[in-house]
């Protein structure tokens, strides 16, 4: 039977239902890509988490059949690389796009609301801080979703529910295929940027970020900004810039470039930013989404019934 790599954290569910099916299973716990890379010589399977796959490891990788992304992104992954061998790499269905939008949801709540400061102000004071006023309303603010997919789309449909008035910048959506609803496209991103009180990214991560220092230049004073995507899509050392400056009056960012992000990261000096490890999509249900997910994707594969829609590469694989 196939064997299994499985390299980075995996819900138990997911190593069960591999055995289940008969496969042998590896698990390397750690998240980089030294720590897997000596053991792919073996794997008929790899299962990866965030971690790159490099053209160096995938050539150690003499049975490789198929890899799967315990997820959904795969900017880490080689892509090229495994075309050029014609494995084909999956990913998981709509396992976590509604875990992602929760959390950007509760970073813009918490950005908005000094959820930071006021806890400090009552565990260490003063209490007083209440009278300075920073706590800001959403109700009737304009929040900008940048990246229109499924999570930009949820995160949408939730802030609505607090009568925020909404749009979207995803040049990657024609207008004749917008979205039916409310929510109207923002074709110009630096208008939309200084139309916007709250920005929140959803969008793929390019070869440069999205926003930089023109993007920050181009906001309004006391802007929020939410980064639940990718790291580098935001310029962090900018955002830092924006938020001495007030250009920035608050931010949540899940997501840095590289993670984790440095001991003296300039972000942690900021009482008014909200920081977490790149946890947006991993709460415990999407994890065990994931894990069954992907797991289900390696014993498809191998009994000649892949999802062909979950096959990011199908046009350079024979399936």
């Amino acid at each position: 039977m196939p064997h299994v790599l499985v390299a980075g954290n995996m819900h138990p569910s997911g190593q069960t239902l591999l055995k289940d099916a008969g496969h042998t299973v590896h698990h390397i716990p750690d998240i980089t890509e030294e720590s897997y890379a000596p053991f792919v010589d073996g794997a008929d399977a790899l299962i990866i988490r965030t971690q790159p796959l490099s053209a160096e490891t995938l050539a150690r990788a003499g049975k490789l059949a198929i890899v799967c992304r315990h997820g959904v992104g795969y900017d880490a992954v080689d892509v090229p690389a495994l075309n050029a061998r014609g494995i084909p790499l999956m990913v998981c269905g709509d396992v976590n796009s509604y875990s992602v939008a929760e959390h950007a949801c509760m970073m813009i709540l918490a950005a908005s609301k000094r959820v930071l400061r006021a806890d400090a102000s009552v565990r260490h004071g003063p209490w007083k801080w209440r009278n300075s006023l920073e706590s800001q309303d959403l109700r009737g603010r304009n929040l900008l979703i940048l990246g229109f997919g499924r999570i930009g789309r949820h995160t949408a449909n939730m802030m609505a529910g607090f009568g925020m008035t909404i749009r979207a910048h995803d040049p990657y959506i024609t207008a004749e295929n917008w979205p039916e609803g409310p929510v109207q496209p923002a074709p110009d991103l630096h208008e939309a940027l200084a139309w916007a009180d709250v920005v929140s990214v959803s969008a793929p991560k390019s070869d440069r970020p999205l926003i930089d220092r023109a993007e920050f230049d181009a906001m309004r004073d006391g802007t929020i900004v939410v980064n639940t995507a990718r790291g580098g899509i935001v310029n962090e050392l900018a955002l830092a810039e924006a938020l001495k400056s007030g250009r920035v009056g608050a931010a949540g960012i899940d997501v840095f470039d590289p993670e984790p992000p440095a001991e003296a990261h300039p972000l942690k000096g900021f009482d008014q930013v909200i920081l977490s490890p790149h946890i947006a999509g991993v709460t415990d249900g999407a994890s065990q989404r994931m894990a069954t997910g992907s797991a289900q994707n390696v014993i498809d594969f191998f009994n000649g019934k892949p999802d062909l829609s979950l096959v990011v590469n199908r046009a350079h694989t024979i399936l």
